[in-house]
């Protein structure tokens, strides 16, 4: 694992060795984690957490820690996971960011609540929406009162010491909190750092010590209750008890720091000040800013200014007295806040502080609230000295014409109007009269003619070309496909992930329907009350009776992983939309991490392949059945090499989402760049895995399975290992060492392949 240089730390005595080397964040992160040697990661990826659980698999790969890797569901599922592994007595670690950090908050005060420490990486990031993965503190700051000891690390430095002074901190007998470290998405996160970090992990196990788990859920011989309800009475205590620990936490932390400083030679303070003892004028800023501001500073004081600037490296419990020692004679304080608390007039630290400063009454700082570097927006030098020349201003005319404002954005003319991208695609350009959809006077069950391949390349495209896909990416070919068999006006809602993430980067579209965006855990949700709502319209007169959408939500990159709960739940309703999954087999949009719809044994960023780990351990989730067991109206699979079967299916969904009810659709797509296979062979790929029935054509009208495509019939067959030859991601598994898995996969496919054929030749199945 060590790539730098060995030293010892310089200039402290009783440093352990360490080493010298360029490191980002998120790898600082995943190294501090190694060395903890955590029980139990719960994980699930979101940008910029992601690369946390990647580097923590490439390591487990390589045999260098003993963590096991948990992959969740979603983030409320990792955070159950972590919690459900807290409860058994071990060390616990998590990482996310944003709406993952949202998505999982109400599992929080349920683990600071009961007291189970662990530890949880948030690499901040804009909450959406509208989506945006750049940094600023809005998800952090939701977390301020969900009971957890909050770190702010500045760069990647402390990122790997705060991990471990965490553990520490979190897990003394009148603290037991969890703890969050939060650190600035890519700002920290990706960008390379000079770094140190122990050469190898027995200092840190030395300074933490073993864990002494407090209560757990597995010790028989005494049996507890975790979590239950409480009386009305009872609960402020609990609380009380909580405060009380957030007490000990701040008198401890101090002391926890010395003794990190003596084996790292590094002491932190939990505040940070720069030339504030004779400062006038201040600017508070949290995270990566400081680092420039510090030359902001410094280029004022060369011009004689008086300014200063403080930061903290605790947000959670606050350092009330330090701040109001810290701003006792300072005049004016600018306080940057990259995130803002709506109606408050203010950000959450302009709040925090004023608080702080109002219970000394000898105070008399001046406090500005700037609200600054929304959604990743650069903060330079020449930004925090304009900041500071605002507070500069203050003090020379004694008046405060704004204690309120944003800074760094850009003013909308008041005329404005947005440009339409595309002209709309009319009824008849989507109409065209060729496939027709007519039932079978004798089954009731619909079937389309008239597919003609040449005829239907007339068709408009819905999704136009410009998008920013990847060469060879399967995703448009197919649902572009697919949209040659649906007539008449569209609206698509389309989960996160690379289908949308291409296609509509503000201020630009590719699409010339009506298109919503929603996250991937609740689009179903949303199309439902969409299309619910546009029912009641038209019966209500508020719409033209004789007006006609057809509603498809797009889903994909594992949006079946984190969102098949809303999804069996419009089933369950039954709602008349269509549901279209373009499984590309991986959460392709965060950086091809596995979903639970990957392949077993496939190589992956968060399942990789080394001496101590096979790729994926488990057998791939198969969608369609799930949804057939929901028993809803129709359910397929189709690819993009058997055109005609794609394009037949899309017309039948569009007759069944009309008339019956929800229709679930999964295309196999495929992901070059992630599969590691060539961008000029995709249809060959995908059909290899059509012929070796790893991903079979099929459909089921009104539970009845029907077989579109068998490979056996048409002496088409192959082995599932001839499908893995053909990708990167799998080919290891042709070599000797991996024989016995190749066989348990290949079993597995025929057995699904077998009870296939079963359903297909039985009336009830």
């Amino acid at each position: 694992m060590a790539t730098g240089v060995i030293e010892k730390a310089k200039n402290k005595k009783g440093a352990a060795e360490q080493v010298v080397d360029i490191k980002t964040g998120n790898e600082m992160a995943a190294i501090a984690a190694s060395h903890v040697n955590f029980h139990v990661m719960g994980y699930y990826p979101i940008t910029p957490s992601t690369q946390i659980p990647e580097e923590t698999d490439r390591m487990k790969a390589e045999g260098e820690h003993d963590i096991v890797m948990i992959p969740g569901d979603g983030e409320h599922g990792a955070a159950g996971i972590c919690f459900g592994a807290a409860t058994a007595g071990v060390r616990v670690f998590n990482a996310t960011a944003a709406n993952g950090l949202l998505f999982s908050i109400e599992q929080l005060p349920v683990q600071s609540g009961c007291r189970y420490p662990m530890v949880l990486n948030i690499v901040a990031r804009s909450v959406s929406g509208p989506l945006d993965i750049k940094c600023d503190h809005s998800d952090i700051m939701m977390a301020l009162n969900t009971g957890w000891l909050i770190f702010m690390a500045k760069d990647p430095q402390r990122i790997y010491d705060f991990n471990i002074c965490a553990v520490k901190w979190g897990e003394l007998e009148d603290v037991r909190l969890p703890v969050m470290v939060t650190s600035d998405g890519f700002f920290t996160s990706h960008q390379l750092r000079r770094v140190e970090y122990f050469s190898t992990r027995d200092p840190v196990q030395d300074f933490i010590g073993k864990f002494k788990p407090g209560i757990t859920a597995v010790d028989p011989n005494h049996p507890v209750t975790i979590g239950p309800y409480m009386n009305d009475p009872d609960l402020i205590n609990n609380k009380k008890q909580q405060s009380m620990a957030m007490e000990a936490a701040y008198k401890h932390l101090p002391k926890i720091f010395e003794e990190y400083a003596k084996i790292s030679g590094r002491k932190y303070e939990l505040i940070e000040t720069y030339k504030m003892d004779d400062a006038e004028v201040a600017l508070f800023i949290l995270n990566s800013p400081y680092d420039t501001v510090l030359q902001s500073v410094d280029n004022m004081r060369a011009e004689g200014k008086k300014v200063g600037a403080i930061s903290l490296n605790i947000i959670r419990p606050f350092p009330a007295d330090l701040i109001r020692q810290v701003f006792r004679n300072t005049k004016v304080l600018v306080v940057g806040d990259r995130q803002d608390s709506y109606g408050a007039w203010g950000g959450n630290m302009t709040h925090e502080i004023k608080s702080a400063l109002k219970d000394d009454p000898e105070n008399k700082t001046e406090v500005l609230s700037r609200i600054y570097g929304i959604g990743g927006k650069e903060f330079y030098v020449e930004d925090g000295i304009a900041l500071l020349e605002e507070g500069l201003e203050v003090l020379k005319s004694g008046e405060v014409k704004k204690r309120y404002a944003y800074f760094g954005a850009t003013e909308t003319a008041k005329d404005y109007k947005p440009v339409q991208a595309f002209e709309p695609i009319t009824e008849e350009e989507a109409s065209p009269e060729i496939i027709r959809v007519e039932l079978n006077p004798k089954t009731g069950v619909p079937e389309v003619k008239g597919v003609n391949m040449r005829a239907l390349t007339k068709m408009p495209k819905r999704i136009v070309p410009g998008h920013g896909a990847c060469p060879g990416c399967g995703i448009f070919p197919s649902i572009g496909n697919f949209l040659k068999g649906i007539k008449g006006h569209v609206v698509m809602l389309w989960h996160t992930g690379c289908g949308m993430v291409v296609t509509t980067g503000y201020p630009y579209t590719s699409f010339r329907t009506t298109y919503i965006h929603n996250l991937f855990q609740n689009g179903a949700a949303t199309m439902s009350g969409l299309v619910e709502a546009y029912v009641e319209r038209k019966r209500r007169g508020e719409i033209p009776g004789d007006e006609d959408l057809t509603f498809i939500m797009i889903t994909g990159d594992g949006g079946h992983d984190i969102g098949i709960g809303p999804t069996i739940g419009a089933a369950m309703r039954n709602h008349k939309f269509i549901i279209l999954e373009y499984d590309n087999e991986g959460y392709m949009n965060t950086g091809a991490q596995l979903s639970f719809t990957t392949p077993k044994c496939m190589i992956t960023s968060t399942s990789h392949v080394g001496p101590a780990q096979a790729g994926k351990a488990t057998f791939h989730k198969d969608t369609s059945q799930i949804m057939a067991a929901c028993n809803i109206p129709y359910v397929f699979t189709a690819v993009e090499s058997n055109f005609v079967d794609l394009v037949k299916k899309a017309a039948k969904a569009q007759w069944y989402a009309k008339h019956e009810g929800l229709v679930f659709g999964k295309i196999l797509s495929v992901c070059p760049l992630s599969w590691r296979s060539d961008s000029r062979k995709g249809q060959e790929v995908i059909q290899a895995a059509v012929d070796s029935n790893f991903f079979p054509l099929y459909e089921i009208e009104r539970g009845i399975t029907k077989i579109n495509y068998d490979p056996e019939k048409r002496n088409k067959k192959i082995p599932a290992i001839e499908w893995f030859k053909m990708m990167g991601r799998s080919r290891h598994m042709a070599k000797p060492a991996y024989a016995k898995i190749t066989e348990e996969v290949q079993n597995e496919v025929d057995r699904r392949w077998a009870r296939l054929k079963a359903m297909a030749e039985s009336p009830v199945l």
